[in-house]
């Protein structure tokens, strides 16, 4: 077996709001693998903890854990580096074994992934006709399914008064453009990060009907006091037509139970680079199968995230759909040379190379990167 050789953090400026962040580990036979710990605004936070971690780590076996290994919850940025390390330890197993990490993780339940566009970060332009651009855009390269965040400046703080009722009403109009270009058969997605109040989500989840959005997301902070605010939302959002959505942030499989038991959400979202790896995220989906709710993979960053994620969801129980981040940026091709599989209308095919399928561009990376 062969053991850790290095662990190296790469943040890469991508926009002048986007930093990703992977994690490569090469073993002493020279092969790399990589891992994506993209963490917003907290690249810092993520490099310290790998300086606290690789000492531990090198001269380790390169092996990653067992998919069924419990996971402890965890800070974000330690949940970041820990599931980059799992995922860059799959890729070297791949690579050496020859096989893509999917067909190491289980019986394939899915030879395609049925994909939505989140079409948020592209979208400078934030008026409504901008956000109505981008649904165009993304409608014309085949996808059905779009999400958006559009109540940009609220907070729970705000939602309530006169000023967050103005900040509402223009998420509100940026959602109906997105309705009118992507047309009445299109589902849409509406992504709250946490800024509202339980009255306030309410007041919007009756709005929100009006352009027969599906799926609404993250509408409160997401604690174990919110937990009975959640579970009326839903109720409210399921008799409207609506799913409630979240847990985007979650770092550990068992943090999800709470929320389970409590009937918060009919769709839970655990993201690759936090809930622990592959191990975490089929943990995951196995718990949400066992409540009758969807798991559909957070996955709003770089490609390194979105190609583990495809490997997971070719695998995952109570799978539903995979966020996939729609033209933000070229360099999301560019850093894997484009060998990632595209999709086809909303669907991508499963990863066919060895380990993760991809690895980082060299140059492009060394052109990127962000130095302390």
């Amino acid at each position: 077996m062969s053991r850790i050789a290095t662990i190296e953090v790469l943040p890469l400026r991508i926009s002048p709001k986007t930093i990703w962040a992977f994690l490569k580990v090469t073993d002493d036979d020279g092969r790399t693998g990589i891992g994506e710990a993209t963490l917003n605004a907290r690249e810092a936070e993520v490099a310290i903890v790998t300086a606290r971690l690789r000492p531990g780590l090198v001269g380790a076996p390169a092996a990653p854990a067992a998919l069924d290994e419990p996971i402890p919850e965890r800070e974000a940025p330690e949940a970041a580096v820990a599931s980059a390390i799992d995922q860059a330890l799959w890729d070297l197993k791949g690579q050496r074994e020859g096989r893509p990490v999917w067909r190491l993780l289980g019986k394939a339940r899915r030879a395609r992934v049925p994909l939505y566009a989140n079409i948020n970060r592209r979208t400078v332009d934030r008026r409504p006709s901008g956000f109505a651009e981008s649904a165009r855009d993304a409608l014309a390269v085949g996808f059905t399914r779009f999400k958006v965040a559009p109540f940009d400046d609220l907070t729970p703080a705000l939602a309530d008064g006169e000023a967050g009722r103005t900040l509402i009403e223009a998420g509100i109009a940026r959602v109906a453009a997105v309705r009118e270009a992507a047309g009445p058969k299109a589902r849409v997605m509406v992504d709250c990060h946490w800024r509202f109040t339980e009255g306030a989500a309410e007041r919007v989840i009756d709005r929100l009907a009006e352009y027969r959005v599906d799926w609404f997301e993250c509408p409160l902070p997401e604690t174990d006091e919110t937990i009975p605010a959640l579970g009326r939302l839903r109720v409210r959002a399921n008799d409207r037509g609506m799913q409630l959505a979240g847990l985007e942030m979650s770092t550990a499989p068992a943090s999800l139970v709470r929320f389970l038991e409590g009937g918060c959400y009919d769709v839970v979202m655990p993201d690759i680079k936090y809930i622990g790896g592959y191990g975490g995220m089929l943990q995951a989906g196995s718990l949400c199968a066992g409540y009758g709710v969807l798991c559909a993979p957070h996955n709003p960053t770089g490609p390194v995230c979105h190609g583990a994620s495809l490997h997971a969801a070719a695998v995952l129980d109570g799978f539903d759909l995979l966020e996939h981040q729609y033209d933000e940026s070229p360099l999301f091709d560019r850093l894997v040379a484009g060998r990632l599989p595209g999709h086809a209308g909303d669907a991508s095919e499963l990863p066919a190379g060895p380990g993760l399928g991809v690895a980082l561009d060299a140059a492009l990376s060394t052109e990127l990167e962000v130095r302390p």
